[in-house]
């Protein structure tokens, strides 16, 4: 206990109003600190979003993402500044953090082992996002999974495939995407003919066709450009096959291809073009002697 003569001396005061001091400077360091992270995160986020809007993309889901990647950034950064903050304090206190800062060592080293898959999935996440690599509603091909995007999170992506079946992939194992759907989109096709044909004939042919579904709706509406004609990419056993495709609108090329593919079959038997079918595979089996 402090004597009544300690009690009275000012130089007795004089430590504690010196820590008290450090104690609030390191408060309001702290605070401005939050402020300035603050500040940096919503301009980091504008950014984003301004580089985002570049490749395409609705402004409203980008302006979600990058709101949910600067939340859990800020949120992240508080919890330091003001966990150093609550240590230094402690520290001006005269109490011993040693022993807290070995435990909080070990505790980390431990939740890191255990977290370490969702680390990284929601680094993955956040990448995933940033780079604007998929959209909600854009078909995708993940680890050899093709489907609609149908849920984008920090720690998942959510594909519906085309039986229905939904497929849940953790951010930080997708080693293959392809995006099938991003700004627009191309329907491949290959056509076997038989190699007494004149393939230029068939390419005629086939651009009228093309051309003929070009001018009617729904089809008028999702192709972006004629029909390209790429020829003949290479003699098969049955025939020549002659490569071309269509650029449409994104998630039209099927509802394209489909109604190509039917009206194909129609005009080249109104043409009287041969398109060979595989020739069935017979497979003998001997009896042994």
């Amino acid at each position: 206990m402090p004597t009544r003569s300690q009690l009275m001396n000012p130089d007795y005061y004089t430590p504690v109003l010196s820590n008290a001091i450090r104690i609030v400077l390191i408060l309001v360091f702290a605070y401005l600190a939050t402020r300035a992270v603050a500040k940096a995160l919503r301009g980091l986020r504008d950014y984003t979003v301004k580089m985002m809007l570049k490749s395409g993309g609705s402004e409203y889901e980008l302006e979600k993402r990058a709101e949910t990647i600067s939340n859990l950034a800020g949120k992240t950064l508080f919890v330091l500044i003001w966990g150093m903050a609550g240590l230094m304090i402690l520290k001006e206190m005269n109490f011993d953090v040693r022993p807290l800062l070995a435990g909080a060592g070990v505790a980390g080293v431990a939740i890191g082992f255990g977290a370490q898959n969702i680390i990284k999935d929601v680094l993955g996440g956040i990448f995933l996002m940033m780079e604007n690599q998929i959209r909600v509603n854009d078909i995708a091909v993940i680890n050899g999974k093709t489907g609609l995007v149908e849920e984008i999170n920090l720690r998942t992506t959510v594909l519906r495939g085309e039986d229905g079946a939904v497929h849940v992939f953790p951010n930080g194992i997708i080693q293959g995407l392809s995006n099938l759907t991003r700004e627009y989109s191309f329907y491949v096709f290959n056509l076997t003919v038989a190699y007494a044909e004149d393939t230029d004939r068939v390419i005629s042919v086939l651009a009228g066709i093309a051309e003929e579904l070009s001018r009617e709706e729904p089809y008028r509406s999702a192709v972006l450009a004629p029909l390209e004609v790429l020829g003949v990419d290479k003699l098969a056993d049955s025939g020549a096959v002659v490569k071309a495709r269509f650029k449409t609108i994104p998630n039209q090329q099927w509802m394209v291809g489909r109604e190509m593919n039917r009206r194909i079959v129609k005009g080249f038997e109104e043409a009287k073009i041969e398109m060979p079918s595989a020739a069935p595979t017979v497979n003998v089996v001997l009896p042994r002697t």
